[in-house]
């Protein structure tokens, strides 16, 4: 894709009536699977209590309570049987004294998957040396940007989101984005507020026509077009509490409402207007060193049999902190509540000093 069309498509997204009617209701879904196996213990129930290099993605606010000099996150994930893979890097580090800087990258990715467009040659022939293979991936660079404000307990912070889409040879998209957050600690509470894709967030996709418009006429498929790919606003706010049960135990808790803008979804709290995802998770903890996590999330309705029923997901989680180097372990989908399956997830963050 040349820089010309992508301008052209920008420009197009900006002056267009019609964009609106671009929007999808479902995009970027690989953003809202979630980074750091602390996080997946408690159902995603932290934008309000999260002051690690993963605030980055969860809640940019959350960075200004990183002190080491440098932090680094990562994980690695597999769905699907193996089939696609999820990883995440991140780093953070304070500028000053009120402000920290972090990146964040993740990559959500189907490799190696064979390529049969070629197979058949000119004469008519089948011929397994013109397979190939591929993959389909898709990437978030996020620059985050978090500063304690002028106000006792106050943080505030942004993200610029780079996003790029990409199945082989056949599709290309960009898009970027913004977030906000903010958080406000007064005593043992905390409170936060998210909204994720502020100005909406797009993706323009380039088909590669000229390559494979052959090939799709001769299987009787309809070539797909060039276009843009909106995702609108969402609102997430949490409210957490921090609980000291005698000298060596601890308990937070939280809980979060995701409150959608895009038509009725399949939530708890369902609208034409607006749809809320609650979820509540807790941590508890022991001399701040051992962690036993719970949390529950993800309420959908499901029918059977025209029996409507309200279905969950419980996930379970553990962790281990040892001065700068913490491991946290997640096992999601417990007691299959929804089709998905099982998954073990490991995350491991490390603080640095300078030299």
């Amino acid at each position: 894709m040349t820089k010309h069309r992508l301008l052209l498509l920008f420009i197009g997204f900006l002056l267009s009536q019609s964009a609106i009617a671009q929007v999808r209701k479902y995009s970027n879904e690989f953003l809202n699977i979630g980074v750091d196996a602390r996080a997946f213990g408690m159902s995603n129930s932290i934008i309000a209590s999260v002051n690690d290099v993963s605030a980055g993605y969860w809640n940019p606010a959350g960075l200004s309570a990183v002190r080491n000099d440098w932090q680094l996150g990562l994980m690695h994930a597999e769905y699907f049987a193996s089939i696609a893979s999820y990883d995440y890097i991140a780093g953070a580090t304070p500028i000053d004294a009120t402000s920290t800087v972090g990146f964040s990258v993740i990559r959500f990715g189907v490799d190696d998957i064979m390529d049969t467009s070629e197979l058949i040659d000119k004469d008519g022939n089948i011929d397994y040396d013109r397979i190939t293979l591929f993959s389909a991936a898709d990437y978030a660079f996020l620059f985050s940007y978090a500063k304690l404000s002028k106000i006792e307990g106050l943080s505030y912070g942004g993200n610029v989101k780079l996003i790029y889409r990409g199945i082989g040879d056949f599709a290309d998209a960009y898009g970027f984005g913004f977030d906000l957050g903010a958080q406000f600690h007064k005593n043992e509470w905390s409170y936060a507020a998210v909204l994720r894709d502020a100005t909406s967030t797009f993706n323009a996709w380039v088909f590669d026509a000229e390559k494979y418009s052959d090939v799709f006429a001769e299987t009787g498929n309809e070539m797909p077009e060039n276009g843009l790919e909106i995702t609108l606003p969402k609102l997430i706010l949490g409210v957490a509490r921090k609980f000291e049960l005698g000298e060596k135990f601890t308990l937070l808790s939280e809980v979060d409402m995701v409150n959608h803008f895009d038509g009725e979804r399949n939530s708890l709290i369902s609208g034409s207007f607006m749809s809320i995802d609650p979820s509540a998770g807790f941590e508890f903890g022991f001399i701040d060193m051992v962690f036993l996590r719970l949390g529950v999330g993800n309420f959908q309705y499901a029918t059977e049999l025209d029996n409507r029923y309200l279905t969950f997901q419980p996930n379970l989680g553990v962790g281990l902190k040892y001065k700068n180097i913490q491991v946290d372990y997640a096992l999601t989908d417990i007691g299959d509540q929804s089709v998905a399956l099982y998954s073990n997830i490991f995350s491991l963050k490390l603080g640095f000093a300078k030299p």
